[in-house]
């Protein structure tokens, strides 16, 4: 069994950011990233800090417009125009959750599509699913760059995925089917979710529910990855999948924390860079 460690992964990409940064600077060039934070969510202050820290350490100017959660929708909706219109910001993303009063749909929308380094704009999701070239949700991109690391030829192997977000679950179906490989999507209608995971080469989970994923659910040396991330009473944080029966059954495994978690901030850092160097 093989530990997919994304920490380990995340800075060795972190590095190459660094260096791309210093070679676009050395142009005049300096990759922009701004993040919308609406409301007091604890853990969206803490994700935000965590990318604000990513992108100074990687040498990505980085700007955080915060406000309240009684902010108008023309209110938010007008400061993303105002963001699309600047040109020393190459990145936008809205950290979600919204307030209930503000539609996601809308405001996701009217971030510029070449600015959607969060892949959630309806333009990007298409380029996605139709196999083009576009901004991927960072999730399910890490992912696939964990495989790539550990030279994981997903083609011809059948992967169930658990959970049908639009952030993680629908874009890790295009991409693995964009690599060919034979995707089976499961969620909450699921009748007997065993029957699917049982016959796939690779399990990738992320519902947000502990101990989803136990070692009778898979067979042996299967690829499993844990997206979910969830903190038990005790303060332990653990993910959707058995860690300690499911690793000694797999062929490869992520752990909860340092897996794939790790990986969402390494690729939001490299998108920010893919948008700056399309503005060349």
């Amino acid at each position: 069994m093989t530990i997919l460690d994304g920490k380990k992964l995340s800075e060795k990409i972190k590095n190459e950011v660094k260096i791309e940064a210093e070679n676009l600077k050395k142009e005049g060039i300096t990759p922009g990233l701004a993040v919308i934070l609406v409301g007091e969510d604890p853990a969206s202050q803490v994700y935000v800090k965590m990318k604000a820290k990513s992108c100074k350490d990687s040498g990505i100017y980085s700007v955080v417009h915060e406000f309240p959660a009684t902010i108008t929708q023309k209110e938010l909706l007008d400061t993303i125009e105002r963001i699309n219109q600047n040109p020393n910001i190459q990145g936008l993303l809205i950290q979600l959750p919204l307030p209930k009063h503000i539609d996601p749909t809308i405001v996701l929308e009217a971030v510029a599509p070449e600015k959607d380094v969060d892949g959630f704009h309806p333009y990007n999701v298409g380029r996605l699913v139709a196999g083009l070239d576009s901004f991927a949700p960072c999730t399910p991109l890490g992912v696939m760059e964990m495989f790539k690391e550990y030279n994981i030829d997903v083609k011809g192997l059948d992967a169930c995925v658990v959970g049908a977000s639009n952030i993680v679950g629908k874009p890790m179906q295009a991409l693995l089917l964009n690599k060919f490989a034979t995707v089976d999507i499961c969620h909450i209608y699921t009748k007997n979710l065993a029957e699917h995971t049982k016959r796939a080469d690779i399990v990738i989970v992320g519902v947000g529910k502990p101990n989803l994923i136990t070692t009778d659910m898979i067979k042996d040396g299967a690829i499993v990855v844990d997206i979910g991330i969830n903190r038990l009473e005790s303060g332990k944080l653990v993910g959707d999948v058995d860690f300690e029966n499911v690793s000694k059954k797999a062929s490869f495994i992520t752990p909860v924390p340092g897996g794939v978690g790790p990986m969402t901030i390494a690729m939001l850092l490299k998108n920010t860079i893919k948008a700056t160097k399309a503005t060349k």
